[in-house]
């Protein structure tokens, strides 16, 4: 159950993030406006990321403690370090919602452009990201 909530959660939070609008909010037939992202708060957004389970965007000594934790568990990930922070913050949605598979899905997410991660390296990098406490929101 936590999962299916995680996952509407992500998504509302995904849609109010970017910006998605769909075609009936042009409707005329419509009679109540609907919320875009533009007037959703920073503190709106946030809530919504932490019911998703995903810890907000690190900044400094959090980020280079993230960095240095996955470069330990394989070193090529961190080569993009934009795409490795993404990639454990969305980790974390699945490690907080009790998701099943976890060593293969971190695999998945930081497998990108060059760099391959196996599961036993996924396994570290979920180690490492409860280690340091990155996940708890």
């Amino acid at each position: 159950m936590h999962t299916r909530h995680a996952v509407a959660a992500v998504a509302i939070a995904a849609a109010a993030l970017t910006g998605c609008t769909s075609t009936t909010e042009h409707s005329t037939t419509s009679s109540k406006p609907k919320a875009t992202s533009s007037e959703l708060t920073q503190g709106q957004k946030d809530d919504a990321l932490a019911a998703a389970g995903i810890p907000p965007e690190p900044t400094a000594a959090k980020r280079a403690e993230l960095l240095r934790a996955l470069a330990a568990a394989n070193p090529d990930i961190v080569k993009y370090e934009d795409k490795a922070v993404d990639a454990a913050r969305n980790q974390c949605s699945a490690i907080n919602g009790g998701g099943a598979r976890l060593d293969y899905f971190a695999a998945q997410r930081f497998t990108y452009k060059d760099v391959t991660t196996s599961e036993a390296q996924g396994k570290q990098i979920n180690a490492a990201l409860k280690g340091i406490g990155f996940c708890k929101v």
